[in-house]
């Protein structure tokens, strides 16, 4: 790639035998606007994970499970050597760079883009031959054509959604500092911010996040921001809170001014350049941002909200459904491009709609078997042959965030591929109707989902759900369902009342199909007894799991009653908004099993 071969050539010339691009912003964002994108302008690598290492002659590109298929087909014509996280023999970027310290001696990378705790855990260990070198400009000397940096105007998100005020909030977070004897916060995770002062917007694609970053004493609350996305309603607003306007930038100088104070900050989000400026003068106080959690659990109003856009969202993927199976019937040429449009044009349609939660993943037989597909010109599939959709989406709404996946059967498909998407949806049954103690994490009952896949010796290379934001992130920390711990994935939280999060086992298998089906379980109070506190899952996800795809004789009747019960519910929440026909279609895959 002349890209890649352009940035090695400015490793000779700065004297630097190593860099790293990570996939991040300044701020540690799971999705970054085109600006960021450096990672993937040098390797071709489109997926949302992933850490590339160029030497001067040679380059690596590490990601996980998610993107294994998708990254060897992509890099499959270049000279990148994938290393696939957590497989055996696969080293990680520390151990690579230990085992070539010989011809490795200087190590570069930008300050702004990796965290200060990964610079820290990369630090130890590291063989002391390799010198670290913070470089913020060789990307800019090849990368010529670069987009600008994302540029978004502000809005407000009423309390009527949120359900908090920003002073409610900015109330907690000093109680906490005071817990923790600190006298400053700086916060720089996009999305807490973003919630904390109950404002939106759309640096980020599919993120209704904005760049800036927050630092909060007992008396000043201080936005670093460019100003230009800020009208005169959202000024007013910020004003009324006594919140000051500093230009986004200005934060590198700002910190250099903190003086003998003790800072709370979140080394996993802090990016290192700062926090190396912070450390200069200042006591540091390192631990998880106090906002993630308070985030998490979402209020009452929150939880209302949310619920009466999943009524929206199931109706859209319903009307979907129905769309595509009679249409499929009729002959009519569908494919993978076509069909997310589709069901975008229906999200759209809904009252305070805002935007697809991400990029929608709608794939077709073989092309499921890639868990983040995305359809293309080159790939687009046509739907002309019996055989499983999977179509993963979701919506932001002004009353919350969404994220479904259901694959349907189209056509007359194998024994085999009815057992394997039966095995999927007892899974999912398993771990939504568990009752668990308080103090229980995803990882105690991640189990719960994979039992009857791993009865069959297969698995699924990724978490089994992952929390949701408001009107946020679809992915947010700090809960989730995995059975073992990922350093990169902070989800390992004891699950509280209010917290939701997604329920989506899989079944993948390379050049042949994938099946997964996803609903949001909010987490709520089962009751207690001398032994404790319990607590259980409501389902919150309204839309048919597709019966024509079941193996009845593989379920027990528990299940059978969960489903049962499971699409009573799903007719009696979508149905008042439905039209006849569409009553019809919702009973008949809605019905007793």
């Amino acid at each position: 790639m002349d890209n890649l071969k352009k940035l090695q050539q400015e490793l000779i010339n700065s004297n630097y035998d190593a860099y790293i691009i990570p996939t991040s912003d300044f701020h540690g964002s799971e999705y970054i606007a085109d600006y960021f994108k450096s990672r993937q302008y040098f390797s071709g690598f489109t997926g949302s994970l992933g850490t590339l290492l160029v030497l001067q002659n040679s380059a690596f590109l590490w990601t996980d499970g998610r993107y294994f298929i998708q990254a060897e087909k992509e890099l499959e014509n270049t000279d990148i050597e994938l290393m696939k996280i957590g497989e055996k023999n696969v080293p990680t970027i520390k151990e690579f760079l230990n085992s070539n310290c010989l011809t490795i001696k200087t190590l570069a990378f930008d300050g702004r883009l990796i965290s200060a705790n990964d610079v820290l855990n990369l630090q130890k260990g590291l063989n002391q031959n390799i010198k670290i070198q913070l470089d913020s400009a060789i990307i800019d000397k090849v990368w010529q054509d670069r987009p600008k940096m994302p540029f978004s105007n502000l809005y407000i998100l009423p309390k009527f959604f949120s359900g908090k005020g920003i002073d409610e909030k900015i109330d907690t977070i000093i109680k906490i500092m005071d817990e923790k004897k600190a006298q400053g916060y700086l916060l720089t995770s996009l999305e807490d911010q973003a919630w904390l002062y109950n404002l939106r917007a759309n640096d980020i694609p599919h993120t209704p996040v904005f760049l800036c970053y927050t630092y909060i004493t007992h008396d000043n609350i201080t936005l670093f921001i460019d100003t230009n996305k800020i009208d005169l309603e959202v000024s007013k607003y910020l004003d009324l809170e006594s919140i000051s306007i500093k230009p986004y930038f200005e934060i590198y100088d700002f910190v250099k001014t903190i003086k003998s104070k003790n800072i709370l900050l979140d080394p996993t989000k802090v990016n290192y350049s700062l926090y190396q400026s912070i450390i200069e003068q200042n006591n540091v106080i390192l631990d998880t941002n106090p906002t993630l959690l308070l985030k998490a659990i979402k209020n009452d109003i929150e939880i209302e909200n949310i619920k009466s856009a999943h009524i929206k969202d199931g109706l859209c993927v319903t009307r979907f459904m129905k769309y595509l199976k009679e249409e499929y019937i009729k002959g009519t040429e569908l494919d993978e491009i076509s069909l997310s449009n589709y069901i975008l044009e229906l999200r759209k349609k809904e009252k305070g709609f805002i935007d697809i939660s991400f990029s929608t993943i709608c794939a077709f037989n073989e092309h499921g078997a890639m868990m983040h597909y995305s359809a293309n010109n080159e790939t687009n599939a046509i739907i002309d042959k019996p055989g499983f959709l999977l179509i993963d989406s979701g919506g932001h709404y002004l009353e919350g965030t969404t994220d479904i996946t259901r694959t349907y059967a189209l056509g007359s498909i194998s024994k085999e591929m009815k057992k394997h998407y039966t095995l999927v949806l007892k899974s999912l049954i398993n771990l939504a109707k568990v009752t668990f103690m308080q103090g229980c994490t995803g990882m105690n009952l991640d189990i719960l989902a994979r039992q009857h896949i791993w009865k069959e010796l297969l698995d699924y290379k990724c978490g089994t759900g992952h929390g949701v934001g408001y009107l946020l992130s679809v992915h947010e920390a700090p809960n989730g369902f995995r059975w073992k711990r990922v350093s990169e994935r902070n989800d390992s939280a004891i699950l509280s009342p209010g917290m939701i999060t997604t329920d989506e086992p899989g079944i993948y298998l390379e050049n042949k199909y994938g099946i997964r089906i996803e609903n949001e379980l909010l987490c709520i109070k089962a009751g207690s007894s001398s032994y404790g506190d319990f607590l259980k899952f409501e389902t919150i996800t309204y839309a048919p799991i597709d019966i024509d795809a079941i193996d009845i004789n593989l379920l027990n009747s528990e299940e059978k009653e969960w489903l049962n019960e499971y699409h009573k519910m799903v007719f009696d929440k979508l149905s008042p908004f439905m039209n006849e026909d569409e009553i019809e279609f919702l009973k008949r895959y809605t019905k007793n099993i």
